[in-house]
């Protein structure tokens, strides 16, 4: 499969589209939409409703309008001033866990939806429960803000969102075809800038170390999140 953001997290994808619960008139929001593949699948599935992707990454928005299937808006969802009561499921694909303000973040959020709208999103436990996280923090420093809703039930709630609930999930994330491939992958991560020579030499073994007759795979831990606006 080609080395990318969306190849990396394709078995997460794969959760996400499974438990969504879209139906075909849903008006959907895609929070930190990326290149746009999680908006699109939505977009197949609810395509009597409307489909809307956000993302701070203009380059990736460029990315999501080439592709088209939605329609995508370079924007923060911090702070954008989204239609009140217009959505009815946000999803997010490990877009959420970056925002300065979590609980204003997610009210802002909130207010997008309609009375009873749902929230879906994963996100990453904590860091030292990820095999891949752990792995690269042998070479470099990794920062913290990935990790930041391996608790999001208190901020969901302070949000104003109501049965929120987390699910386990353990699925490997695709690192490349083999160890070059991965380590040149991981070189792009922040914080690789930091890596020593002699720490790329040793993470390039511990990616061989992971190589299966399918690429190099690294075990993952995340939370499938599902709340409703209160």
């Amino acid at each position: 499969m080609p080395l990318d953001y969306d190849a990396e997290l394709t078995r997460y994808g794969a959760v996400l589209r499974r438990t969504w619960g879209i139906r075909p008139h849903d008006n959907v929001l895609d929070i930190g939409c990326g290149a746009g593949e999680t908006t699109r699948a939505a977009a197949d599935v609810a395509s009597a409703g409307h489909v809307l992707g956000v993302d701070v990454s203009a380059d990736a928005v460029a990315r999501a309008r080439e592709a088209g299937g939605a329609a995508y808006e370079c924007a923060d969802a911090q702070t954008y001033a989204f239609a009140p009561a217009s959505f009815d499921v946000a999803i997010s694909r490990f877009g959420t866990m970056f925002f300065a303000g979590p609980v204003a973040a997610f009210a802002n959020i909130g207010r997008a939806l309609r009375p009873g709208g749902r929230l879906v999103m994963l996100v990453w436990q904590a860091a030292d429960r990820n095999e891949w996280a752990v792995t690269l923090r042998r070479a470099f420093p990794l920062p913290e803000s990935p990790f930041s809703l391996a608790d999001p039930a208190p901020i969901l709630t302070a949000a104003g969102f109501a049965g929120v609930a987390c699910t386990e999930v353990e699925e490997p994330v695709y690192y490349g075809p083999d160890a070059d491939a991965a380590l040149g992958f991981v070189r792009g991560f922040a914080g690789a800038g930091a890596a020593t020579e002699d720490a790329l030499t040793r993470l390039r073994a511990d990616l061989a170390a992971h190589l299966t007759g399918d690429g190099v795979w690294l075990g993952a831990r995340a939370w499938l999140v599902t709340a409703s606006r209160a």
